[in-house]
């Protein structure tokens, strides 16, 4: 076990939060690290909800609006299931991932590719529409398949 570990959960929430987790997952990857939620200040923060910001931009901009996707699970590869068979989505100028991202990567050795497949890193919603309305994060693309291509830390993932 690597000293990374001491920044994930421990066992304690997987004996006395059983909802937290898919009970199907073999043991060995359920809350494996030795901190608690506690030992975490600085890295997690409430989530805000978007009902107030995305009913305002629907309200008066509903005509500008071509698909809504909300990355929390399914990460950044949620819009394979949404998209048309004909387009890719690009995504090249992402937000830096907040720091709990690190440290899950950190604790679990997971992958860029396994990261922006699992987990939002940070941009939770995706609003399709304009470049001129936007802080543009990526752009959608004529394709001869449905696809997906994340440009991050100068890696090329491609999902389909």
């Amino acid at each position: 076990m690597t000293s990374a570990r001491h920044d994930i959960l421990n066992k304690h929430y997987a004996e006395n939060y059983k909802e937290t987790f898919d009970n199907a997952l073999h043991d060995e990857v359920v809350y494996i690290g030795k901190s608690r939620i506690s030992d975490a200040a600085g890295l997690l923060s409430p989530t805000r909800t978007f009902a107030p910001l995305i009913k305002n931009i629907l309200e008066n901009h509903f005509d500008k609006i071509y698909g809504l996707i909300h990355c929390s699970g399914g990460g950044q590869t949620k819009c394979l299931k949404y998209i048309p068979e004909n387009v890719r989505v690009v995504k090249d100028n992402l937000f830096t991932p907040p720091e709990i991202f690190k440290k899950i990567r950190e604790a679990s050795d997971a992958d860029n590719r396994e990261m922006y497949q699992v987990f939002n890193m940070g941009c939770r919603m995706e609003i399709y529409t304009d470049r001129d309305d936007a802080q543009i994060i990526g752009r959608v693309e004529a394709s001869d398949k449905k696809g997906l291509v994340i440009k991050v830390d100068g890696e090329k993932l491609v999902f389909s």
